[in-house]
């Protein structure tokens, strides 16, 4: 996934959860990132996060902390 695209889809979620109190707008986060991203946007999202998190919102930079880490992706013999 482009990481446009997953900065805007993480944003998303955050501007959904802008409508709650804080911490329930970070728990709220995490859980979806949780729920519905597969373990290759994760991965993705960690590695976007670690570089310094460039164009996420607020909520979802605090939510990575709750956001499960993936398994390493497999390698692939070759």
């Amino acid at each position: 996934m482009s990481p446009d695209k997953l900065v805007y889809q993480a944003n998303q979620i955050a501007k959904f959860f802008h409508s709650k109190p804080h911490e329930e707008g970070v728990a709220g986060v995490a859980e979806h990132i949780n729920k519905f991203w597969e373990p290759r946007m994760r991965r993705q999202f960690f590695e976007m996060i670690e570089a310094g998190g460039a164009g996420f919102d607020r909520l979802v930079v605090e939510a990575a902390a709750a956001v499960r880490q993936p398994p390493p992706a497999e390698k692939v013999p070759g």
